[in-house]
C-alpha cells in the first residue's frame, strides 16, 4: 500500500465521508425509535390478519422487535443508497474514472506499480465502507439509548454485524474495483456495479416477500447479510465465507487484469 496515496485519497473524499455518516446515522438513530413508538401496534395489526404475513419478514426485517427494526434499517434503500456512495461511487471510479479524465499516466508516471495503486485504492474504499457501517451501528445504538430500548439488544454482537455488513458492503466495492481497472471509461464500470446491486437486491426482496420465488435468494449477496440473526445469536459463518470469497475473486481477477492492461491515449 502507498501511504501519501491513501492519505490523499482520504482527504479528498472526507468531506463526502462526513455528511454520508452523519446521514448514516440519523438513519440508523430513527429505527429503534419508530420501534420503540409503533412496534407493538404493528404487530396487532399482523396478528389481526389486516396485513399480509409477508410484510413482516421484508429482506428479513420488521418493526416488532429491536433487532428486527435494526435489520430493517439495514436493508432499507435509503441505508443501500448512502453506504453505496463509496461501496460503488468511489469504486468504481477510483480507476476508470481517472482513466476517463487522462489523470491515470500521472499518477503511474510516479513510483508506484499497478498492483499498490490497485490495493491502495482497494483499502481506502474498505475504510470508506467500514467507516459508514460503524456510522449507521452508532445511530442504531444511540437511538436504543434514547428510545430506551437498550436492553432488548445484544450490544455484543454489534461489531460482529459491523462486520458483516463490511463484508457485504466490500464485496460490492471489490466488484466496482475491479470493473473500474477493466474499463476505460466510468459508465460502464459503474452501469455493471449498480447493475450487480440493484439484481441482487431486487432478488432478495422478492424472495422475502414471495415464497415462491424464496429459491432465489442464495444467489444474492444480500442474502448474506443476516443483521437480525447476527444480533439474537444466530449468527452462520457461512455467510460471512461466502462474502469473503467474493471479494477475494474481485482482487484476483483485478490483479490479474490490471498490471497487463495497455493503457491507450484518451480521447
Amino acid at each position: 500500500m502507498n501511504g501519501p496515496l491513501f492519505r490523499h485519497t482520504w482527504r479528498s473524499q472526507r468531506l463526502k465521508l462526513a455528511v454520508v455518516s452523519i446521514a448514516l446515522v440519523v438513519w440508523g438513530f430513527l429505527m429503534p425509535v419508530v420501534y420503540a413508538q409503533f412496534g407493538s401496534q404493528f404487530k396487532t395489526l399482523m396478528e389481526s390478519g389486516i396485513l399480509p404475513e409477508q410484510f413482516a419478514r421484508f429482506g428479513n426485517g420488521d418493526v416488532f422487535s429491536l433487532p428486527g427494526s435494526i435489520a430493517l434499517g439495514f436493508v432499507h434503500p435509503i441505508a443501500i443508497i448512502l453506504t453505496s456512495v463509496f461501496a460503488v461511487g468511489f469504486s468504481t471510479s477510483a480507476v476508470a474514472g481517472e482513466r476517463q479524465r487522462g489523470t491515470l499516466e500521472v499518477a503511474l508516471a510516479r513510483p508506484i506499480s499497478r498492483p499498490t495503486l490497485y490495493l491502495t485504492l482497494l483499502v481506502a474504499s474498505f475504510a470508506f465502507v467500514a467507516a459508514t457501517i460503524a456510522a449507521l451501528l452508532a445511530g442504531s445504538v444511540t437511538g436504543s439509548l434514547f428510545a430506551g430500548v437498550i436492553g432488548e439488544l445484544a450490544v455484543g454482537s454489534v461489531p460482529l454485524l459491523w462486520l458483516n455488513g463490511v463484508l457485504l458492503f466490500g464485496s460490492f466495492a471489490a466488484i466496482g474495483l475491479a470493473a473500474s481497472v477493466s474499463f476505460d471509461r466510468f459508465t460502464p464500470a459503474l452501469g455493471l456495479t449498480i447493475g450487480t446491486v440493484v439484481v441482487a437486491y431486487f432478488l432478495e426482496i422478492l424472495g422475502s416477500l414471495w415464497p415462491d420465488a424464496e429459491f432465489l435468494q442464495p444467489y444474492s449477496l444480500f442474502h448474506y447479510l443476516k443483521p437480525k440473526a447476527v444480533l439474537t445469536g444466530a449468527a452462520a459463518p457461512f455467510d460471512f465465507a461466502i462474502l469473503a470469497v467474493v471479494i477475494v475473486v474481485g482482487m484476483g481477477w483485478a490483479l490479474a487484469v490490471f498490471p497487463r492492461r495497455d493503457l491507450a491515449a484518451p480521447s
